[in-house]
């Protein structure tokens, strides 16, 4: 299992590291890199995402995301993070959203790769740092995530990383501008973990 660590650094800021890959909140200075990213990888995640924005890749519409980053990072509703390779490349993004407290104590996990960095286990160890520091640090009880049953990569991801299929979602998210079917799946702080 991959150690993760936590560093706090800015208002927004932490880090979390290991196996490979190290993840930190977005910041302005990421926007070429994620936006050439997200442009070179857009065939590759059009399938599995909602529709993008006319000006989705805009430096304008990435401040207006960080903003809204930094709002729920503050308001402890979501904590969304940018997959770095070892060496400073990003990869991907991982969210932590959707936070309930209360009697609840959950998040919803969402999570992109970009095409060159598909199948090299780098959202497998992002998943599990990330899991590491829900239950550990923001002391919640059960993520829950969900993917189209079509795309086998994020079903493999998944069950690989320790969440169990809960259920099945009738059009459940528009995801590329279509409402579709999903499979549920959670994981539980005490479930054990591969």
């Amino acid at each position: 299992m991959a150690l993760f660590r936590l560093y706090p650094a800015n208002q927004a800021g932490f880090l979390l590291q290991g196996d490979g890959v190290f993840l930190r909140p977005p910041e302005m200075r990421d926007y070429e890199a994620w936006s050439a990213l997200r442009a070179a990888s857009r065939a590759f995640l059009t399938p599995w995402e909602p529709a993008w924005s006319g000006d989705d890749l805009t430096r304008a519409a990435f401040r207006r995301r960080l903003r809204r980053c930094y709002e729920e990072i503050a308001n402890d509703e979501a904590y969304p993070f940018l997959i770095f390779r070892e060496n400073g490349v990003l990869a991907g993004g991982l969210t932590l959203g959707q936070i309930r407290r209360g009697v609840v104590q959950s998040g919803t996990l969402g999570y992109w790769i970009g095409a060159p960095y598909a199948r090299q286990g780098l959202m497998t160890a992002a998943v599990r740092g990330v899991v590491g520091y829900a239950f550990t640090t923001l002391r919640l009880h059960r993520i829950e995530a969900s993917c189209l049953p079509h795309n086998l990569a994020s079903v493999r991801l998944l069950e690989r990383t320790g969440f169990s299929r809960e259920g099945y979602a009738r059009a459940y998210l528009r995801i590329n501008g279509i409402w579709q079917d999903h499979l549920l799946y959670a994981l539980l702080d005490s479930d054990s973990l591969p």
